[in-house]
């Protein structure tokens, strides 16, 4: 009998599990551009242009290879509007039960595929380099899971920057050389940008017509949206980015969004990509002297040590875990994360930067938009559906693990073992965005103090019970209860003051 063998917008990798189990002579291949998936949250224009315009070119690489495939854009008529629909009529119209498919990566989805009234086999994922039994085990019996453990046990398993069972250069982890600032500079590369085709231009239309209203600059539109691109892509940032990645990973400046990051999280996790060979080619440049082993380490960790990580805290901790709100933080999500006017330079620079490009570096989510929303005290599930909305590489196994947990604490310590939050001090060292902001950083008080210095207290203080035994964070609290009485009501009262401003909805 024929089966249905579903791949989904996440999932373009010829190598694919559902795929290796099929048999191409006899089984039809179920890819759909769905009104479901398209607006669960109001994906950022540049996003779905980017996976509808990648499923197109996939499925025809696909048919080129010899597959059927039954594929549904999101203007055909008789579209059933989302996945599981979609499969009752293709398994109607080729006269199956039976469905392939390789474990989504959203719990929302993989129930939705298992209560289908139809014989669903879901296959492990496995592009990851760790499975969910593999992660349970490592997980078991452990007081709290540390991503640098892990991460130690997939370099033994890769054997990527390995000197036999010791690691190159004597140390796991060279994150210490990896703090810098940047300045400018005109001659940085930026990733290669898109070639227009006949594909992604009618897919352009098509998003520009059909979502009109979405948060996101949609043109120009700069993303690679098939293998071939994404190999150019990656090549790009292993000959001119790699080399200086390490050393200012955490840099910001306000005129340059890429720096030297290889901006190609959106490649491997939609599957144009796979995360052993593109680890592979960085420990490649650092074996022919082309890039440091700060710059390599740093990157390769980033893939196998945290994006596996994350993928599986998500699934070892369960359904409820994006609605995780362990600090009790219920504000709403400000109009300024939507483009509202702010007088905070570095906020105006990200969220301007994410409209326009769908698109910033793990620095600017975690330390501006993402320590602004901790500190505020915004409810977690909010920012979570923002992230997942606004950025082209978001699918929520590894958007929520990254928000819920590593963000906005709220997952009570699962991911991180103190909350990542700073006053205005760490964003000045790190980035250019201070100078030219209505707020001067180094006022703690007053009417031009930096909302992030008033606001760090304020988080400490009210999460005072919870934090202060915390061995890190300790230090924090003592510096606060050595300040003079009046200061520090000062500045909680001017925190609080900030607080109703901003709910209020006033440009802060």
């Amino acid at each position: 009998m024929v089966k249905l063998v579903l791949v989904l917008g996440d999932q373009l990798s010829k190598g694919l599990s559902a795929l290796a189990e099929a048999d191409p002579t006899r089984d039809v291949v179920v890819m759909a551009e769905v009104a479901s998936e398209a607006g669960y949250v109001p994906h950022h224009p540049k996003k779905i242009a980017f996976t509808f315009t990648a499923m197109r070119k996939f499925a025809a690489a696909l048919q080129a290879d010899g597959w059927r495939v039954a594929y549904t854009r999101l203007e055909d008529e008789g579209n059933a509007g989302s996945i599981p629909a979609e499969l009752l009529r293709r398994a109607e119209e080729f006269g199956t039960d039976t469905v392939l498919a390789t474990e989504p990566g959203e719990w929302r989805l993989i129930d939705a595929m298992l209560e289908l009234p139809l014989k669903v086999t879901l296959l492990e994922d496995t592009r990851f380099l760790c499975s969910h039994r593999e992660f349970e085990a490592w997980a078991e019996g452990r007081k709290a899971l540390r991503m640098e453990y892990f991460y130690r046990e997939m370099r033994r398993k890769t054997g990527l920057l390995m000197d036999g069972d010791k690691p190159a250069c004597g140390k796991w982890n060279f994150d210490h050389d990896n703090r810098k600032p940047a300045s400018g500079d005109l001659f940085r590369k930026a990733p290669p940008q898109a070639r227009g085709d006949e594909v992604l231009d009618k897919v352009l239309d098509l998003v520009e017509a059909r979502f009109p209203d979405n948060f996101g600059t949609l043109r120009p539109f700069h993303f690679q949206t098939d293998r071939a691109g994404a190999l150019r892509a990656l090549d790009h940032f292993i000959t001119h980015a790699l080399p200086d990645f390490g050393t200012y990973q955490d840099a910001m400046l306000q005129d340059d969004p890429y720096l030297y990051h290889a901006v190609i999280g959106l490649y491997l996790n939609a599957g144009l990509l796979t995360p052993l060979k593109v680890c592979e080619r960085a420990a490649q440049a650092y074996a022919d002297g082309h890039a440091p082993i700060n710059s390599v380490e740093g990157f390769i960790r980033q893939i196998i040590g945290w994006r596996e990580f994350i993928r599986g805290v998500y699934f070892l901790e369960g359904r409820d875990y994006p609605r995780r709100n362990a600090l009790n933080h219920q504000r709403k999500l400000p109009a300024l994360y939507w483009g509202a006017d702010t007088h905070m330079n570095c906020l105006k620079h990200a969220v301007g930067q994410t409209r326009d490009l769908a698109y910033a570096h793990h620095i600017q989510r975690l330390m501006v938009t993402g320590n602004f929303a901790l500190l505020a005290g915004i409810n977690p599930t909010e920012v979570h559906e923002w992230y997942l909305a606004v950025y082209a590489d978001a699918y929520e196994w590894v958007e929520a693990p990254n928000t819920v947990g590593m963000s906005q604490f709220a997952d009570g310590g699962v991911v991180g073992s103190k909350p990542y939050v700073s006053s205005g001090a760490y964003i000045d060292r790190m980035s250019d965005y201070c100078g030219s902001c209505h707020y001067r950083v180094k006022d703690k008080t007053g009417p031009r103090a930096c909302p992030f210095n008033l606001l760090y207290w304020h988080f400490l203080i009210r999460h005072r019970d919870r934090f202060e035994g915390n061995p890190r964070m300790g230090q924090m609290y003592r510096t606060f209860d050595r300040m003079a009485d009046d200061k520090r009501r000062t500045v909680l009262a001017e925190a609080d003051a900030f607080l109703d401003k901003l709910a209020s909805g006033a440009t802060v």
